[in-house]
């Protein structure tokens, strides 16, 4: 069986992002260097042919590394990066992750050593690693979804947006709320959404609000609210981090004979098109994932060719009233 980035790195002591930075051309050690390169010889080691076979940077092959494929805010973000490069003579290619940060960082070196021209980052944060294998690979990067001061960013309104639908919540009466998120490694959804929608409730006296964390999945996000329901849940509204989140809520509420929202109200954020069909349809905020997605894919090819692109790019959002939540 062929050697893999992983198995260099775990015979030669050393970590992956180590070996990728060596035969990226990278800084490394001397005592290091050896280290690899004989482990390299031992077992063989061929580097990726694609990359080997390419002698300059392609312009028209644009990367993009995303941490999951099933994913609506993903899928379609994506259609939107490659029906604008199609437009502009370029190409994708695609890396996914799995949600695995080590191989978001390790994907930025695999390209580089591809010698794409530019790569469109969606990653839940930004760490001391990342910026190393960004400025490693001496290419132009693009942050979606996140913002970092250090890399050119395009986000999503989160932190309005979350204020904009608190206040709609508030308006509709509801004083006894539960949020439910995700973790705050993610900074757009698991820390500005949240933020926004305190900043909105600490404007009313007299609310008590509950937080509650779960995850993506909507099948833990169903698992986790029927526990809440079967607590004795004393709310008259749930707001969802994502539309994923509300879903499993619902079907939750469904399974435990809660009617929504004449019993339970529910919001979510993401506006993806499963919540216009559902019934109740869903009260959530829409954010333009495919138009975000043809920006993405202008301002990286603009950087490739060293146009000016401003550091961050805010999209819009729009927040849509269905009958998922009721007056209280």
């Amino acid at each position: 069986m062929s050697k893999t980035i992983s198995d260099i790195a775990m015979i030669a002591g050393v970590a992956k992002s180590t070996v990728s930075r060596y035969l990226n051309g990278g800084s490394v050690s001397a005592a290091t260097r050896n280290k690899i390169e004989q482990v390299i010889k031992e077992t063989g080691y061929v580097p990726n042919t694609f990359a080997q076979s390419l002698k300059a940077k392609t312009a028209n092959i644009i990367g993009t590394i995303v941490p999951r494929l099933d994913s609506f805010a993903t899928s379609h973000t994506l259609m939107g990066i490659d029906d604008q490069l199609r437009k502009q003579g370029c190409r994708m290619l695609i890396t996914n992750t799995s949600q695995d940060m080590n191989r978001e960082i390790e994907a930025i070196y695999e390209l580089a050593r591809q010698k794409i021209s530019g790569i469109i980052l969606l990653a839940a944060r930004i760490t001391d690693e990342h910026l190393e294998a960004i400025e490693s690979s001496n290419i132009p990067v693009l942050l979606v979804g996140q913002q970092h001061e250090h890399i050119h960013s395009l986000i999503h309104n989160d932190y309005e947006a979350g204020y904009q639908l608190g206040r709609y919540v508030l308006h509709q009466g509801h004083r006894r709320i539960a949020y439910l998120g995700v973790t705050e490694q993610d900074i757009a959804v698991g820390v500005k959404r949240k933020q926004g929608f305190a900043s909105a409730v600490a404007e009313i006296d007299g609310c008590q609000v509950q937080y509650y964390e779960t995850s993506f999945r909507m099948s833990d996000a169903r698992q986790d609210a029927l526990e809440l329901l079967k607590q004795g849940l004393d709310a008259s509204i749930i707001v969802c981090a994502t539309d994923n989140i509300a879903l499993g809520v619902m079907k939750a509420a469904y399974e435990h004979g809660v009617a929504v929202p004449e019993q339970l109200s529910v919001t979510g954020f993401g506006g993806y098109d499963v919540t216009e069909v559902v019934h109740p349809a869903l009260t959530t905020i829409r954010y333009p994932y495919q138009e975000a997605g043809k920006i993405a894919a202008q301002d990286i090819v603009r950087l490739v060719h060293r146009q000016h692109v401003q550091m961050v790019t805010v999209m819009d959002y729009e927040l849509l009233e269905r009958e998922s939540v009721d007056k209280c």
